[in-house]
């Protein structure tokens, strides 16, 4: 997705740059996008973006899986304002059915691996997602409610001053839901609070201190497995989920000096209480604690600028987990530490612009990992460029994988080794003042996969190989503010071993999807319209013990809204506006048209 004025990135790069600098394939959500098209969580404008499948478990609120490129659902690597936001208590996953789009100024994807810029997780690609900058003092509220019993507001504010910023948002969301089930049992609903804030001070030229942060809590309802028959039901299910984090910042100098650098530490922590209707089933909580430091050089040699990015982190993870329906004998305590070294060059060249990175992750509880990533681009004039880059990836295996155990049916495995990806991309781009193009091949091949062992009773490393391979297409036009178009098309091709000589499809990964956007605003009006399409998949049906076909889908949404005066606007949303009827997952029914219509207060926004 391209954006007008050309947005900065900085996951794709230890430096800062923007989209027609990179060689990373790159999309970003900007503030206007968010607010045009109004969708309550992260995960509804993911699946705009290329190459991202999204899984959602039933309707809004649900488990929320994103599968970049065909990678695994824990194989994205997710920040939010910059402090690392996986789970360490649900599998290293990213909770995405708890990201409130409502505190969101930006979510940026880089896609391919990245484990040579940011560690574990990040094969399939790496989603960040920020809070106000802080670069405006003002204020807002919204409030909506509409179909589901579904009321949703926010309050944020925002103070720049000389050398002190702060900017603090809270929000929440609440809805009754839709049977997920087959539509005629009890409600599946959820509710979700959030709260971020950041506050910045100028201690002297060039110095900055910095604490930001953010909380966020969801309870969702589904329907689980019957403790009778084993087979999916409509049962009472529900899970509380809590994430919260804090990170500290001092840094000296700024993006260009000849030396910079930064000193972060950050403490995040997460619990997960599973239960059936009020009895509870199991829980899990999880902390982790980093320190961190990068130090830039920036000069310019024999006509060449370059930047050289050095950093290192040290990152303790402390697991404990819970049960009740096994008498406490699969409760488990325990925690691992982890070392890192980056080390970047960036540089540029009349038309060739330059990046390679190498790291060194230490593991002091399974095998240590080295990934590499370089990239090449060229401006060909005319608004042409052409683009290359190789790329690895590494995920490291969970707590679970490890040490999890269920009496007479799981045991951990302590032996695995971290998974790991390469992959190559190249692209062809076109861009002048109001167009953007780009077209995109890529490959990737993982290794060390891990996967249930033939019983099922653990985990073990593949010896096989998955591949991935596709190709995506990027079109975006912005004549002036009053229209915005965006599209894109991707075909996937993902397969896994199922032998040593064969290959089947990957589950829940479409080979066609494709999403168009369009937004703008005049005068007085605002709109935001998009249509997201995934294309037919498969998914593994545990009742009936076999891969069975799910349909493909278009779902509709758009959002209008008028101002009253300069501060006050009025409007309205629709999601799923024709009422489509699909399965991301089998055996879970979304909710299915819906109507929504509020109000916005903003001052000085």
């Amino acid at each position: 997705m391209f954006d007008f004025p050309i947005p900065i990135v900085v996951t794709a790069s230890r430096v800062p740059e923007t989209t027609r600098s990179t060689a990373a394939s790159v999309s970003v959500v900007d503030l206007s996008t968010l607010a045009h098209l109004g969708a309550p969580l992260v995960g509804d404008y993911l699946r705009l973006l290329p190459s991202t499948a999204v899984s959602v478990s039933g309707p809004a609120g649900s488990l929320t899986e994103v599968r970049i490129r065909g990678a695994e659902a824990n194989h994205t690597l997710l920040f939010i304002d910059g402090i690392r936001a996986n789970d360490p208590a649900a599998g290293n996953t990213p909770r995405f059915e708890l990201l409130n789009a409502d505190l969101a100024s930006r979510i940026e994807l880089v896609r391919g691996p990245q484990s040579a810029l940011w560690g574990s997780e990040a094969i399939g690609g790496v989603v960040a997602v920020d809070g106000d900058p802080g670069t405006k003092s003002g204020a807002s509220l919204m409030a909506e409610g509409g179909s589901f019993a579904t009321y949703r507001g926010s309050a944020a504010g925002t103070y720049v001053g000389k050398d002190f910023t702060a900017a603090l948002g809270v929000a929440g969301q609440k809805s009754r839901g839709t049977d997920a089930f087959d539509g005629t049992g009890d409600k599946d609903g959820y509710d979700n609070a959030s709260l971020r804030g950041r506050v910045t001070w100028a201690a002297a030229p060039k110095v900055e201190l910095g604490l930001s942060g953010f909380a966020t809590s969801g309870l969702s309802q589904f329907d689980g497995y019957s403790p009778v028959t084993y087979k999916h039901a409509d049962t009472l299910d529900n899970t509380r989920n809590k994430l919260g984090a804090v990170r500290g910042w001092v840094s000296a100098g700024a993006i260009g000096d000849r030396l910079s650098g930064t000193f972060s530490a950050s403490l995040l922590g997460s619990s997960n209480l599973n239960r059936l209707d009020q009895t509870e089933i199991n829980r899990t909580r999880a902390d982790r604690r980093s320190l961190s430091g990068e130090l830039r050089h920036h000069s310019q040699i024999a006509g060449i600028d370059q930047h050289i990015v050095l950093a290192v982190e040290q990152e303790d993870e402390n697991f404990h987990a819970r049960d009740v329906a096994y008498g406490g004998f699969s409760n488990q305590d325990r925690s691992r530490r982890h070392r890192s070294a980056t080390l970047e060059w960036k540089g540029e060249w009349r038309a060739l612009t330059g990046d390679v990175a190498v790291r060194r992750d230490g593991f002091n509880r399974f095998r240590d990992a080295t990934t590499v990533r370089a990239s090449l681009l060229a401006r060909l004039g005319g608004g042409f460029e052409a683009t290359a880059s190789y790329g690895e990836g590494i995920a490291q295996p969970t707590f679970f994988d490890l040490y999890g155990f269920f009496p007479g049916s799981f045991v951990g495995n302590p032996l695995l080794v971290p998974e790991s990806s390469r992959g190559a991309e190249v692209s062809l781009r076109w861009h002048d003042a109001r167009w953007n193009v780009a077209l995109t091949g890529y490959r990737q091949r993982l290794h060390d996969e891990i996967v249930s062992s033939a019983d099922y009773t653990s985990a073990i490393n593949s010896s096989g190989t998955s591949r991935r391979e596709g190709v995506e297409l990027e079109v975006g036009w912005s004549p002036s503010p009053a229209l915005r178009l965006r599209a894109q098309g991707a075909f996937l091709h993902a397969t896994e071993p199922m032998t040593a000589t064969t290959q089947i499809k990957e589950t829940r990964r479409p080979r066609w999807s494709g999403a168009l956007v369009a937004d703008g605003e005049t005068g007085r009006f605002s709109y935001g319209a998009s249509m997201a399409y995934a294309g037919p998949r498969s998914d593994f049906d545990f009742d009936q013990y076999a891969t069975v076909r799910l349909g493909g889908y278009a779902l509709a949404s758009a959002r209008i809204g008028w101002k009253l005066d300069g501060r006050t606007e009025l409007f309205a949303r629709v999601a799923n506006a024709f009422d489509r009827h699909y399965q991301d997952v089998v055996g879970y029914r979304p909710s299915g048209r819906s109507v929504n219509g509020g109000v916005r207060i903003a001052v000085g926004r």
